[in-house]
């Protein structure tokens, strides 16, 4: 690697981990990084398109070459068409992602899923009436299937308003309206964004970006919202629960399984036969004390939420955690889920499992859940594991971990507040709680690993700003331990004030990427309870170390919701002032909020102050100066 350890990660395990890889000659994807430098500048400015076959074109940025691609569409037509793909892509993967828990939930009614059950009746039957589902004296089962049938319903007909869109408030539903962004089906309008960025067919890139708006809608108020409350009627609506995080979770003594990837349906399957009377003595006779499970990505986020199951670390860490010779087996399922862990694998006694019938890998064997097998090869595949235990080579764990808090959903949240948000309310209103602000997404190298994501929350709790996070955030922030009640000391005294009486942490850990939705449901109930809009609202949000299609839809949602948001690095807008323009400054008079970019995370806190601030002062709260 080119530079010393300290300049790619702010974690200690992460930098041990990388001298370890360097050691082991292990390529890992900052070395890749580095091996694209330089990247290519049309494709960054997002000038260049080869969505037909009379081209690929660029434009040149600095107009001495082509100023339009062979059809004709100028820099602002392809900036605006590439981001919408970008936003559709994001859009059909986490909404895919609800489609499969939903398909899971069917299965669940008819009887055809051994293994899962229905863990929340209760949220079953209050969104089964949200749906107008008829619930007095009827069986679970059924219940349970016609909500399925009527959630497939959302992906695929044609409709004027999805049904869980009922949730924003009214002024949020009439500001769709009257912008012509309400989203209709959650297949329909990643379908219409296709569509209309075919060579020929929308060449207006206002209204490219205002159906990019509509599309992300689709996904936050329609895929990903389905997906985490689905997930909470299978697998349990998740409580406040203790856990460890960092790479020092593995066991040196243990069958170390690990779960990658993003939907609950397969590691829930292997976290029930971890707990196997049969398969733990038989991991004793191997000689290991017993099973470890534990996560990593947004799997480990689910299980973590709600089974207190320790997180061995984000995105970027996913190599090294192989590298400690500790893992016997990591099962992933789909998204973020590096095509190199094969190869990494490949040099320790690692077995790879893929396990979804849409995401294989190289060096990675194949086995796939399907709801009606999962309970069966759940338990064929974790025994595998305890059996690869005697192949274990040297291990290296360096680090201890890190205590820490997860499982604040919006339910949990009210629920430490005493059932209403009025207590938040009040706190923000005398000012000892100045906003909330959430900060999600990825990490990506960039972007110093985990850097943005600390940073940013050290700064926003430090000026009495309540913190929410999900995804890689959430984990970034749990290694850091901003994520345990005693993290309280690094809060301003407002803030402090009112975490320490109500025993929670200055940031709340609300789970996975897909579960960003209830950051919006939160704010929703804000919102509804003083009878105003999300953007009137003193919040904000945040994605400092974004890489994905997904966080370009979650982003897009959040400003469509309301919700003023800074991004990390750029997007592949440069090459369109126009474009810029539009999303940073012009969407304030459509969505009543707008997009900024700053990669700096004290310069992102001192943004993100300053708006709730300005939002404070426009509600008739005080206001401090910045």
């Amino acid at each position: 690697m080119s530079k010393s350890y300290k300049e790619y990660t702010i974690t200690s395990d992460g930098q041990l981990m990388l001298k370890k890889a360097d050691s082991d000659q292990i390529e890992t994807v900052w070395e890749r990084y580095e091996n694209q430098l330089p990247q290519c500048g049309y494709c960054e400015m997002g000038l260049s398109c080869r969505i037909c076959n009379m081209g690929p074109c660029r434009i040149d940025p600095f107009g001495e070459g082509p100023q339009k691609g062979v059809c004709g569409a100028d820099a602002d037509i392809i900036v605006a068409r590439n981001l919408g793909r970008m936003i559709a892509a994001g859009a059909a993967a986490h909404s895919d992602h609800g489609r499969d828990l939903v398909e899971v939930l069917a299965d669940v009614a008819k009887g055809k899923a051994p293994g899962y059950s229905i863990s929340d009746p209760v949220k079953l039957k209050k969104i089964a009436g949200e749906y107008e589902i008829e619930t007095d004296g009827r069986e679970i089962p059924a219940i349970a299937g016609d909500l399925a049938y009527a959630m497939m319903e959302d992906y695929g007909t044609r409709k004027k308003e999805l049904t869980l869109v009922k949730r924003a408030p009214e002024k949020r539903r009439e500001i769709w309206r009257k912008a012509g962004i309400m989203p209709r089906g959650i297949d329909r309008e990643t379908s219409e964004m296709m569509h209309r960025t075919h060579m020929g067919v929308d060449n207006g890139w206002q209204s490219l970006l205002l159906h990019g708006m509509r599309n992300a809608l689709s996904d936050g108020w329609g895929g990903s919202l389905i997906a985490s409350e689905v997930s909470d009627i299978l697998f349990g609506t998740p409580l406040p629960c203790a856990n460890q995080v960092n790479i020092g979770v593995l066991k040196t003594d243990q069958v170390n399984i690990i779960v990658h990837g993003h939907n609950p349906v397969v590691s829930e399957m292997i976290f029930l036969a971890c707990q196997d009377t049969d398969l733990i003595n038989l991991a004793k006779l191997k000689g290991a004390k017993g099973i470890n499970l534990a996560g990593l990505c947004c799997t480990g986020n689910e299980l973590m939420a709600r089974h207190g199951i320790p997180m061995a670390g984000n995105h970027l860490m996913t190599e090294l955690v192989i590298a400690t010779g500790a893992v016997e087996m990591m099962l992933v399922d789909y998204q973020c889920i590096m095509p190199s862990l094969g190869k990494t694998a490949s040099c320790y006694h690692t077995k790879m499992i893929s396990t979804s019938d849409k995401a294989r890998f190289p060096g990675m064997e194949h086995r796939e859940f399907h709801p009606e097998n999962s309970q069966k090869m759940a338990q064929e595949l974790v025994k595998e594991a305890v059996e690869q235990y005697e192949n274990r080579g040297k291990v290296y764990i360096p680090v201890e971990p890190v205590q820490s808090l997860g499982g604040f959903s919006v339910e949990a949240v009210t629920g430490a507040l005493g059932g209403t948000p009025e207590p938040l309310i009040e706190a923000i209103k005398a000012g000892k709680i100045r906003g909330a602000a959430g900060i999600v997404g990825c990490n990506n190298p960039k972007i110093k690993h985990d850097y943005g994501h600390v940073t940013l929350a050290q700064q926003l709790i430090k000026n009495d700003i309540l913190v929410v996070v999900t995804g890689c955030a959430a984990i970034a922030t749990a290694k850091a331990g901003l994520n345990a009640a005693e993290a309280i000391k690094y809060a301003g005294p407002g803030l402090k004030e009112i975490c320490g009486a109500l025993k929670i942490p200055p940031v709340l850990h609300m789970g996975s990427c897909v579960d960003n939705v209830r950051i919006l449901i939160l704010a929703s109930a804000l919102a509804n309870a003083l009878g105003t809009d999300i953007s009137d609202l003193p919040i904000a949000g945040s994605a400092p170390e974004w890489y994905s299609e997904k966080a370009v839809a979650i982003a897009t949602y959040f400003v469509a919701s309301g919700v003023y948001t800074v991004l990390g690095p750029m997007p592949p807008i440069t090459g369109s002032m126009n474009v810029i323009k539009l999303l940073t400054q012009g969407l304030d008079d459509i969505t009543g909020a707008s997009f900024a970019v700053e990669p700096d995370p004290e310069k992102a806190a001192i943004l993100i102050c300053r708006h709730i601030e300005n939002k404070r002062k426009a509600l008739g709260l005080d206001s401090r100066a910045l």
